[in-house]
This record gives C-alpha cells, sequence and structure tokens, in this order.
C-alpha cells in the first residue's frame, strides 16, 4: 500500500502512512494524564486505613477500630459518610470541571486542557499535604478533582485522534495503563509510609500527588496539538504540516481531506450540548452514557478505592491489607498489557464479554466466601485458607477488569463521535463516569455495612447486565478511522435506523471516488 492511501476494509477506509516514532512518543507523553487519576485511587484507600490518619480527623472511625472485634460487625468498622466524603469529594468536582473542560478542549485545544489539569491537581496535592483540618483535606481534594477532570476530558481524546487507526486502541490504553501504573505506585506508597514510626506517613502520602502531576504538566508543555484541533480553530497549514509529521509521509491528501470535511460539519454545529441530543447521534449518546455507568457498576471502585480498608474490614493486618493492596495493584498494571496487545488484534467485544464473565464469577465466588465465614450478623472470621482465596479471586477479578472495561471504557467512547460533537461527548462520557464514582465511593462503606456480603451479588448482577448490553448493541469499532465512525453505525442492526441514510450515502461515494 503506497503513501497515504487508503485500501478498503468493507466499507470502511483504511489510511496509509507510517507509525511515526514522533505519534508513539507524542501519545506516550500524553497519556502520562493517567497518572494523577491513577495515583489518586490508590492513596486514598491505604491512607484512610492508616490509624494516625485516622485519630487526628477521624476519631469515632480509630475509635470503633479498637473496640474488641469479638461481637462487633465486622463490616461497619469504616462506616462514616464524613470518611467517605473525604474521598468522594474529588469526583464531585471532576464532574463539576469536565463541562468548563469540554469547553477549553474545543476552543484552545487539548494541550491546554492538559496543562490546566496538571497545575490545579498539583496544588490540591500541596493543600492536602499541609492539612490540619478535614476542612482543608475536602479543598484539596476539591482541586485534585478539577484537576481529574480536565486531565479525563482531554488526554483519550488527543490520544484517539493523534493515533493511526490500526493501532488507536494500543495507544489509547496507554491512558489506562498510566492509571494503573498510578495506583501500583500508589500503593506501594502506602505501604512505605506506614512504616513511618512518628506519625506522618499519610501526609508523605498525599503530598507525594505532586510527582504524577508534575509529570503531566511538564510533558503537557512539549506536546504539540492534533491535526483535529488545528483544524477546529481554523489552523489549516498547520494542521496539514501536523498530519504529515504524524503519518511520516507527505501524501494525506485523502485522510486530510475527511478530516477538513469533519472540520467544516462541526463548524456548522454552535451548539453541541443540543447537537448531540438529535437522533442522529442516539447511538454515540446512548453509548457515551451506558459505558461509563456500567463501568463504575462493575464495582471495581469498591476494590481500588477502599482496597486496604476492604482487606482490614476482612480481617487482614495492618501491613497484609497494604501489602494485599499492593499485589492487586501488581494484578491491574500487568493484565493492562493483555489488552494493549489484543485490543485491535481481537477487537473491543470479545474482550468486553469474557472480562465480564470473569469478573461475573469472582465476584459471585467472594461473596459466597464472605457469606459462609462471617454470616448475616458478620461477626465471624476469614480462616488463612479462605482469606488467601478472596485474595486470589479479587485479583482474579481485577485481571479481567483490567483488560476489559478499564481501558476500553475510556477507549471506546473517545473514538465514537464525530468531531463537531467530539468535545461535548467526551465531557459527558467523563462526567457519567465522575458521577457514578462519585455515588459508589460514598455509598460503599454504608452499602457494605447493611448489605454486607450480597453487596458482591449486587455488583455481579450488574456485570451480567452490561455484558448483554454489549453483547447486543456495540458494533466492533477495531481499526475503523476515526472519521469513517458513523459507517459502523449505519450497518448495526439497531441503531442504523436512526443514523440518516442520505450522510452514508455521501460518505461512500466520495471514498470510492463516485
Amino acid at each position: 500500500m503506497a503513501g497515504g492511501g487508503f485500501v478498503s476494509q468493507g466499507e470502511v477506509k483504511q489510511y496509509g502512512g507510517k507509525v511515526t516514532m514522533f505519534v508513539v512518543v507524542a501519545c506516550v507523553v500524553a497519556a502520562t494524564g493517567g497518572l494523577i487519576f491513577g495515583y489518586d485511587i490508590g492513596i486514598s484507600g491505604g491512607v484512610t486505613s492508616m490509624d494516625a490518619f485516622l485519630e487526628r480527623f477521624f476519631p469515632s472511625v480509630y475509635a470503633r477500630m479498637k473496640e474488641s472485634s469479638e461481637h462487633q460487625n465486622q463490616y461497619c468498622k469504616f462506616d462514616s459518610q464524613l470518611l467517605t466524603t473525604f474521598t468522594s469529594s474529588l469526583y464531585i468536582a471532576g464532574l463539576i470541571a469536565s463541562f468548563f473542560a469540554s469547553a477549553s478542549t474545543r476552543l484552545f485545544g487539548r494541550k491546554v486542557s492538559m496543562l490546566f489539569g496538571g497545575a490545579t491537581f498539583l496544588l490540591g496535592a500541596a493543600i492536602n499535604g499541609a492539612a490540619t483540618n478535614v476542612a482543608m483535606l475536602i479543598i484539596g481534594r476539591l482541586l485534585l478533582g478539577v484537576g481529574v477532570g480536565f486531565a479525563n476530558q482531554s488526554v483519550p481524546v488527543y490520544l484517539s485522534e493523534m493515533a493511526p487507526a490500526k493501532l488507536r486502541g494500543a495507544l489509547n490504553i496507554g491512558f489506562q495503563l498510566a492509571i494503573t501504573i498510578g495506583i501500583f505506585a500508589a500503593n506501594l506508597v502506602n505501604y512505605g509510609t506506614s512504616k513511618i514510626s512518628a506519625g506522618y506517613g499519610w501526609r508523605v502520602s498525599l503530598a507525594l500527588a505532586a510527582v504524577p502531576a508534575i509529570i503531566m504538566t511538564t510533558g503537557a508543555m512539549g506536546l504539540p496539538d492534533t491535526p483535529n484541533s488545528l483544524l477546529e480553530r481554523g489552523q489549516t497549514e498547520k494542521a496539514r504540516s501536523m498530519l504529515k509529521k504524524v503519518r511520516g509521509s507527505d501524501n494525506v491528501d485523502d485522510e486530510f481531506q475527511d478530516l477538513v470535511d469533519a472540520s467544516e460539519s462541526s463548524k456548522q454545529v454552535q451548539h453541541p450540548w443540543k447537537n448531540i441530543l438529535e437522533r442522529k447521534y442516539r447511538p454515540q449518546l446512548i453509548m457515551a452514557i451506558a459505558i461509563p455507568f456500567f463501568q463504575q457498576l462493575t464495582g471495581i471502585n469498591v476494590i481500588m478505592f477502599y482496597a486496604p480498608v476492604l482487606f482490614k474490614t476482612l480481617g487482614f493486618g495492618d501491613d497484609a491489607s497494604l501489602m494485599s493492596a499492593v499485589i492487586s495493584g501488581l494484578v491491574n498494571l500487568v493484565a493492562t498489557f493483555v489488552s494493549i496487545f489484543t485490543v485491535d488484534r481481537y477487537g473491543r467485544r470479545f474482550l468486553f464479554i469474557q472480562g465480564g464473565i470473569q469478573m461475573t464469577i469472582c465476584q459471585v465466588a467472594i461473596g459466597i466466601i464472605l457469606g459462609q465465614k462471617f454470616g448475616i450478623a458478620g461477626t465471624g472470621s476469614l480462616t488463612k485458607a479462605s482469606a488467601d482465596w478472596v485474595l486470589v479471586l479479587v485479583c482474579g477479578y481485577v485481571a479481567a477488569f483490567a483488560w476489559s472495561w478499564g481501558p476500553l471504557g475510556w477507549l471506546v467512547p473517545s473514538e465514537i463521535f464525530p468531531l463537531e460533537i467530539r468535545s461535548a461527548g467526551q465531557s459527558l462520557t467523563v462526567s457519567v463516569n465522575l458521577l457514578f464514582t462519585f455515588f459508589i465511593a460514598q455509598a460503599f462503606l454504608p452499602a457494605l455495612c447493611y448489605l454486607k456480603f450480597g453487596l458482591f451479588f449486587f455488583f455481579a448482577g450488574f456485570v451480567v447486565i452490561m455484558t448483554t448490553f454489549i453483547f447486543f448493541f456495540l458494533p466492533e469499532t477495531k481499526n475503523v478511522p476515526i472519521e469513517e465512525m458513523g459507517l459502523v453505525w449505519k450497518k448495526h442492526w439497531f441503531w442504523g435506523k436512526f443514523v440518516p441514510s442520505e450522510g452514508y450515502v455521501a460518505m461512500t461515494d466520495r471514498k470510492t471516488g463516485a
């Protein structure tokens, strides 16, 4: 295949060009935006399980932890709305920030949003590390949330626009890989800082959030803007030059023309938040809501936020609970590579469905073990053998999420929107994700207290529902150029009725030269 031409794959264009080191480096640097999200997810659960932190800021929880556990309900040790507010406040701030991030990403480019997100996260880390009261903790968490909202809005879009279609899945999953690296690093930091006998280890854990923020901010300074973003802001020649550099070829006329057409179409859209509600965008709108909603209802953040708290609740000692979180974080990191190496070969649907089946099996098994050992009253205990089985099952569940719903929950929504509503669509995805992350974070400890082992059956039921949804309603998007994605929806048995035939015909005629 020569230069920048294309070959037909069914009815979808396949552009040429090379996979250049320039685009790989740019995507790797951009993906580090996931570090701040991952570090925060991993750090909060470990900090809230540290005695010194609880004694200083949440004395009532600390007092319950020190009570005799012989007749104590093990599921309710950490049930405190103030404690969960510390964790969940970040996500409500991120939800609100994502709406502002949508406008800035469209008006000023993806790079500016990344820079602002990193700088705000850095400020939040400084305030949390220096906190002397709960109010400072919450203010710091709110600033962290603003940073996460901007990063989660801009980074997946940047990666989808910069990457060539045949590697878009693998490069976009770099964002999820960075999240898992952040989680694992946070777990290691918590394990190390918990050994600080002076009792300020929690400060070190919270303040070190500045490290991923600095990495993201300095990395974003050197990033080029995407051709799509340059066109969106009227810089046509810069966009053509950037596309040539990204594809490693001077023959990019076909792809560039498609980008120009998409850009011209997007300029006719004055109100993307209104237009996203139009019937022709119904498939993308539903996916932008359903996928992040289901991603959170897998229950993954029960494990990632509160892994040390959960393991401590289940009878693991202080060190054992933190080490168990390290183990599950390592599994999460390693399993993400499975997705990187398979997503563009086997496709999105296969990984979604296989991961859903494995997660269901693991969650049901965990619920059965806890039900047998703790009972309804929650006053029992785990034997070493049963505790080991719980850890193995948690790791099996985390692995399945890490190569399916984790990365694909960000990849698929970021690649399905046409340019004219892309920033609004990504903002909606981030908002739904953060909204339900907030609900899960706020509700988990009370739910664990009242639903007990039944909580794992609750999440398993949702995994069954969402896996069924993917089987019937998500078309395969692997290797499809991002500007040709409309054809995929047109050919789907259900969504085809929403996509106007005239648009489909026009695109087909232009592609075949008719």
